[in-house]
């Protein structure tokens, strides 16, 4: 028999019942109002007395309101049929709901009960599965996906039946188990997951290794993420968060997008609604909707809701990575995500931490970026969850709890500036603040040696290093003037402009220029660091500020033109010619004591006894 209880308290989206029977933390109860039932989640028990918090507005709710238990906490519902779906915190399904404002008490089934998916049976009679192993197979917009053992099933079982390949619905029972106790367990395509618990029905999570390539240079260049990493992306408001995370979806090598719009404006989760449905993915040529899972949770959405549509997303997530699939999660932003924590904390009279957000709240964050990052499942195949949160502290003070206690977990840090945004240095990421922890393990560090080359961290930490002193010079030029400084410090500090405006700054709105790939982002670096290292010969500032500005205005066309082609070898040697001019002998030592590199050219030039051979 289902626990009862009644209303005994209201304040906002607080409300204490009182039971009559046995009731679990996290447990879902409804609570009937006016002819509408709102959902709500136990989050204290004392006695009989049961604190919920109800994700919908509570205006009209009386004492004295009946309530009933589900004997389960809040879970989602998992299947083929939820790629391209645009769900709420709670994964009911916009698509469903009419109206231009969501009713209340008014819940979908985020499946299609309908559909009929083409299954493929990829383990036979007699087989010996445990939970999470995969069973068949079913194509969801041209990607595979796998139909698995129920997640909560316990020991070994053996298949007594499989279906044969054909047609089937997601109700359908595509196979019967027997387990250790000789009971049969019939399996259909759908799987429960309680949101708050996470799946652990892999054999070992190691430490990620693989670069991810996002096509954007400030990342993949100079901070690189790896597949199942962790990072984030703090800034103050109009730094440009949501729109570098769009970027991020719209080009990273994932097979699956989960966008989390956790207390965003709702006129940018608009934006997201209009823009990815018309959006072309650059891997496959198809739309990148097909991909994508967008869970929608406004700032204008109850508040406790958007608490729990973080979960939703990572479990959506981490059931996708179960299938052996790369996943990327987007969460927009995490800071309301902690507010929604703030505000339960407070109604439930908690002893308030910094800020006065929870006491254990860094616990909370750590536990959830904990759930991403790379696995090795039981049949030897990987999948992986890249996670990357946004962070908008308030007055974009990145010393406030929220920020500081990510900081502590999450591998990458890409700090948006205020400064850059306003000098329109698009994306606004701090190259000197920002950092990438990954650069520093052994695994990664093998990893770019056989997929790229063995010099590029070291190039990388170079072009950091140039940065950092650009930015000394820069501040002893703003104090000293011009000409208070020598004409090698200015020779210094337009290099780190160079590296700035060719490498780190990128246009979004240019087909060519808005994806950069590796091959592309390595020939780029190559380049700079040749210029960086060639000796230019200048009387004054002003020479040094006129030719640099040219250099850059030619690397900035070869960024805009198609990679090797006509017009950028063109420009290319355009480049060459601008170097002879002030270089005098354009050479640089390489590793053999004869030989010389000509900058820029990619030849090798011989000086024998005197004669000049081109090689």
């Amino acid at each position: 028999m289902a626990t009862k209880g009644t209303v005994s308290g209201v304040i906002a989206n607080m409300v204490t019942l009182v039971v009559d029977g046995p009731v679990a933390q996290n447990e879902i109860c409804y609570i009937s109002t006016g002819g509408d039932r709102l959902m709500a989640e136990v989050i204290k028990v004392v006695g009989t007395h049961v604190y919920v918090q109800v994700f919908e507005s509570t205006r009209g709710l009386k004492v004295g309101a009946e309530a009933e238990f589900t004997g389960h906490m809040l879970e989602v519902t998992l299947g083929p049929g939820m790629l391209s779906k645009n769900y709420d915190g709670l994964q009911n399904d916009l698509d469903k709901m009419d109206g231009v404002f969501l009713k209340r008490g008014q819940y979908t089934y985020p499946l299609d009960k309908g559909s009929r998916w083409h299954f493929m049976p990829l383990v036979k009679v007699g087989d010996k599965v445990e939970a999470a192993a995969w069973l068949g197979q079913v194509d969801e917009n041209f990607q595979p996906l796998k139909i698995m053992v129920p997640f909560t099933q316990k020991g070994v079982c053996t298949v007594k039946s499989i279906v044969d390949e054909g047609e089937y619905s997601i109700e359908d029972i595509v196979a019967v188990l027997t387990d250790e106790e000789g009971n049969d367990i019939h399996v259909n395509m759908i799987q429960k997951w309680p949101v708050k618990r996470a799946m652990t029905n892999y054999k070992e999570k190691p430490r990620p290794f693989k670069l991810l390539e996002t096509g954007v240079r400030v990342i993949d260049t100079v901070n690189p993420i790896v597949e199942g990493g962790t990072g984030f992306i703090p800034g103050p408001f109009g730094t440009g968060k949501t729109v570098l995370q769009h970027a991020i979806s719209k080009q990273a090598e994932a097979d699956i997008v989960i966008i989390a719009a956790c207390g965003e404006r709702a006129n940018e989760v608009v934006e997201i609604f209009t823009e990815f449905p018309e959006l072309v993915d650059p891997h496959t040529g198809r739309k990148l909707m097909e991909r994508t899972i967008i869970i929608a949770n406004t700032s204008n959405m109850p508040v406790a809701a958007r608490e729990a549509s973080v979960y939703t997303a990572m479990t959506i997530a981490e059931y996708y990575r179960s299938m052996g699939l790369k996943v990327l999660l987007m969460a927009d932003s995490t800071s309301r995500w902690a507010q929604a924590l703030r505000e339960m904390s407070n109604r439930m009279e908690e002893l308030p931490g910094p800020d006065a957000f929870p006491m254990d709240l860094s616990s909370i964050i750590s536990n959830f970026y904990g759930r991403a990052g790379y696995v090795v499942l039981g049949n030897g195949e990987t999948g992986s969850i890249t996670f990357i949160g946004t962070v908008s502290p308030a007055g974009g003070n990145l010393k406030e709890p929220v920020t500081e206690n990510t900081k502590k977990v999450a591998r990458c840090f890409y700090a948006l500036e205020q400064d850059r945004a306003d000098k329109k240095r698009y994306p606004a990421v701090n190259p000197i603040d920002s950092y990438s922890k990954y650069i520093e393990y052994p695994e990664f560090e093998e990893y770019i040696k056989t997929h790229i080359n063995g010099e590029w961290i070291g190039k990388v930490n170079e072009i950091k290093n140039r940065l950092q002193r650009g930015k000394e010079i820069a501040e002893q030029i703003n104090i000293l003037g011009d000409d208070g400084v020598p004409v090698e410090y200015h020779v210094t500090f337009w290099k780190s402009e160079l590296i700035d405006f060719v490498i780190l700054q990128q246009d979004a709105f240019d087909e060519i220029d808005a994806v950069t790939p590796m091959e592309r982002q390595e020939d780029i670096l190559n380049m700079i660091i040749d210029i960086c290292h060639t000796e230019f010969e200048f009387d004054n500032f002003n020479e040094v500020m006129d030719y640099f500005k040219k250099m850059i205005n030619i690397c900035k066309q070869m960024n805009y033109s198609k990679f090797k082609s006509e017009e950028y070898e063109g420009f290319r040697k355009q480049l060459q010619e601008l170097i002879e001019e002030r270089t005098g002998i354009n050479t640089m030592t390489a590793e053999h004591p004869m030989t010389c590199v000509a900058i820029g050219t990619g030849k090798y030039v011989e000086f024998l006894a005197g004669k000049r051979d081109e090689d």
